[in-house]
């Protein structure tokens, strides 16, 4: 089969322990209805045509696992399993490592957001082609607060205000230009797109899915393990 010149790379970030939710087995290979955590994930990106191959970045002593894992349930564009850093930034660092030359368009996406959809991938990458960097955010519903010594300082305006979500798209260069940057600056935060951000680079917002909720405490697994069963994913 005749590989495309310019390719779609999906990183999936998915080294954590998952210690919010306890166990000794990290959380991304919980199994809900009988299927992990992150195989459910893994399945959008897999059926997802403008995606053509996936690096998955997994704790360190979790490789085997992960990769036995994608292969048994016919995970394909899995092209390489890599080892995780001490924090997300570190891990999706490991895995802008494994990226092949034909990488155009990145898209990073938590390994334990289970409920994107197919379509809200495709826009990502759709807006990134187009604008360069594009991320999911939903607008914000409750009225936020910054607080300081336990009082509120400012009530601040929620017509303004999204809450990010993943995928985030980038153009490779882009992506490559900002963690180079933070690197070197020793700058870290909490998601892709403000690494690009300091760098002078426009991110488009793309409308997100209320339903793709990052999966991180007891609650969250019910609700998750709920839909599974309730819709048969």
């Amino acid at each position: 089969m005749e590989t495309p010149s310019k390719q779609v790379v999906a990183i999936i970030p998915c080294a954590g322990l998952g210690r919010r939710i306890g166990g000794v087995v990290p959380k991304q290979f919980l199994e809900i209805q009988r299927k992990p955590l992150l195989i459910i994930t893994l399945e959008k990106f897999e059926q997802c045509p403008e995606i053509h191959r996936v690096v998955l970045v997994v704790p360190p002593d979790h490789i085997e696992t992960a990769r036995a894992m994608s292969e048994r349930w016919g995970m394909n564009k899995v092209d390489k399993v890599v080892a995780g850093g001490k924090e997300r930034q570190d891990s999706v660092a490991n895995g802008l490592g494994e990226l092949p030359e034909e990488c155009e368009i990145v898209i990073v996406h938590d390994g334990v957001r289970p409920f994107v959809s197919i379509s809200k991938i495709q826009e990502v990458i759709a807006v990134a082609r187009e604008k360069g960097a594009a991320i999911l955010a939903v607008p914000v519903k409750d009225t936020v607060k910054r607080g300081r010594n336990g009082c509120v300082d400012k009530t601040l305006e929620r017509d303004s205000l999204w809450a990010a979500q993943t995928p985030q798209g980038f153009r490779t260069d882009w992506l490559k230009t900002a963690y180079e940057k933070a690197r070197r600056d020793g700058y870290s935060a909490t998601d892709d797109a403000a690494l690009v951000e300091r760098c002078g680079y426009r991110v488009t917002i793309v409308q997100g899915e209320e339903s793709n909720i990052k999966i991180t405490s007891p609650e969250d697994l019910a609700w998750a393990e709920f839909r599974i069963k309730e819709e048969g994913l």
